[in-house]
């Protein structure tokens, strides 16, 4: 057996498609603060520009030094919140080691309204109650493949594995809202080959190349690869594909599965936050 291999670009374009009416109809923007000159962040860039060129979106990309101060970030945010013709906007990362500490803060000052990207405690919130209003960008590409794929999630067995604030913890939730069986595993998990085995949905969110093999996949499960490695390689994921494309019923490449759709899940919420902000119900 070898699995179908679930075509995150195809479904984006599918995605992006569904929203040019609405994009057209309301004019918001998109705003994309990038600090630095990280390289992985200014690809991840140039995809969400594109996307915006795809659906006819306005957007700005405004482009800090690698040095600037927490105070300049801080105010380049509190005026991006304050300006009515901003959608919504969210601010790259990773950001310079002199301000890593910094995130946590700098995400609660972004506006909830504005927060696209998902990952402020209000948006995480609505998620956690089953609103899902701006859902983290990944987790909602990743339920967005599954669901348009017709991969039943209801009743089925989920592992997560990956504990991260803005694709493990959220993805688990989203599933559960779903009402899926849920197992969140990460590094430190016992005997994770024997939990991941259990799964009908295995998805892999850790950023170890290939650190799920096949003999860790159950025969016919569903595989979904979140992780982006740059190696000497090239992009890989968390799965190894090769091999676990022979057990898998579905999986997704690396590149080209959940990538395109974090991308488009983003610029559906830029649509999603322009309807909440003129008090529509319709989102």
């Amino acid at each position: 057996m070898s699995a179908v291999i679930l075509d995150g670009r195809a479904i984006a374009s599918e995605l992006l498609s569904s929203l040019k009416a609405d994009v057209q109809k309301l004019n918001p923007k998109l705003v994309i603060v990038q600090v630095g000159e990280d390289p992985a962040s200014a690809s991840y860039i140039k995809q969400k520009i594109k996307a915006c060129a795809e659906v006819g979106m306005r957007n700005e990309h405004i482009h800090l030094p690698t040095k600037c101060a927490r105070e300049d970030l801080m105010r380049t945010v509190t005026a991006l919140n304050q300006n009515p013709d901003v959608t919504g906007f969210i601010v790259q990362l990773p950001l310079p080691p002199h301000l890593t500490a910094f995130v946590p803060e700098l995400i609660d000052a972004i506006d909830p309204k504005k927060d696209i990207d998902g990952f402020g405690a209000i948006n995480i919130g609505h998620t956690f109650l089953g609103s899902e209003q701006l859902p983290p960008a990944t987790p909602a590409g990743v339920i967005h493949i599954l669901e348009s794929s017709g991969i039943a999630i209801e009743g089925k067995r989920a592992v997560v594995v990956g504990r991260s604030n803005i694709v493990g913890k959220p993805l688990a939730i989203m599933l559960l809202n779903r009402h899926a069986t849920v197992t969140i595993c990460h590094t430190r998990t016992e005997e994770l080959g024997r939990r991941t085995k259990e799964a009908d949905i295995l998805i892999a969110a850790v950023g170890k190349p290939k650190m799920i093999t096949a003999d860790m996949v159950k025969k016919g499960a569903v595989v979904i690869d979140v992780g982006m490695n740059r190696t000497e390689e090239g992009l890989i994921g968390d799965v190894d594909f090769k091999a676990v494309k022979e057990i898998a019923s579905a999986i997704t490449p690396v590149p080209g599965g959940v990538g395109p759709m974090t991308v488009a899940s983003l610029i559906k919420n830029c649509v999603t936050a322009k309807k909440l902000q003129a008090g529509r119900s319709d989102v």
